[in-house]
């Protein structure tokens, strides 16, 4: 669970409501028109951008930006150290059945059980990585989706509003309705847009640009496995990509 997530969401909008219940309540601050508007229209407006699979799979991709998949660098750096050690010694064979952390470190173990050259191994694991950004870009490009059209759906209830406005001028009754429209369309949209998927989307990018570097390090270890590279060599050349502190705890062990 990524705590800074869920502590920025809740206290982005316990700030936002704090200042409103200050200034009179919350109330005055929730038109269900205006939440027609903004969130069934975005809805709908961002559903038709892409496939509709595509479009419902985002909403699992954004819950990754609160509980997001555990995967340490040093751990697979290590486990790649022992493997090669592994290899060299008793060849690439002893490598069938070995425990690894994750699925794209076992599907290239098994390449290099299954006799796959250096060439082979890096073509078809780089077409995994290319596959992955593909798909965490389809995903994302949903929530830009959102992101974009959140403040417009704002602004066409802002019209709405002030069309009902002039519309209903000799009607004072009529004007305080139409004007919460016109206001609150605004507030919701940059609500939507800027506390709720801006950050997402920066998690989710964040996330997959890390997950790129922990797959090609994979690449790195497992094509120097294959070229019969010395366990040492290895680990030189992956700790390189980590911090000091977490350098010095490898070369440690």
């Amino acid at each position: 669970m990524d705590i800074a997530s869920i502590v920025g969401l809740i206290g982005a909008f316990a700030m936002i409501g704090g200042a409103m219940i200050v200034g009179g309540g919350l109330a005055p601050f929730f038109d269900v028109p205006s939440v027609l508007i903004v969130i069934g229209g975005t809805f709908f407006a961002a559903m038709y951008t892409t496939p509709i699979g595509t479009f419902f799979g985002s909403f699992g991709a954004m819950a990754k930006a609160f509980l997001p998949p555990v995967k340490k660098l040093d751990k697979m750096i290590e486990r790649m150290i022992e493997l090669a050690g592994i290899a060299r010694k008793d060849g690439m064979m002893a490598l069938e059945g070995q425990e690894v952390p994750d699925k794209f470190f076992e599907k290239g173990m098994q390449l290099l059980v299954d006799g796959a050259d250096e060439s082979k191994l890096v073509q078809q694991l780089n077409q995994e990585i290319k596959s992955m950004k593909a798909r965490h870009e389809s995903n994302q490009n949903v929530i830009k989706a959102w992101i974009d059209l959140a403040p417009a759906m704002g602004m066409i209830g802002t019209l709405i509003g002030l069309v009902l406005m002039l519309g209903n001028m000799e009607d004072p009754k009529a004007i305080g309705p139409a004007m919460a429209v016109a206001l609150l369309t605004t507030m919701y949209g940059a609500i939507v847009a800027n506390v709720i998927f801006a950050p997402i989307l920066t998690k989710l990018e964040g996330y997959t640009a890390y997950e790129v570097i922990y797959r090609e390090m994979i690449v790195l270890g497992l094509r120097n496995i294959a070229r019969g590279e010395s366990p040492r060599n290895i680990q030189d050349q992956m700790v390189s990509n980590l911090p000091p502190k977490m350098q010095s705890k490898i070369e440690a062990a």
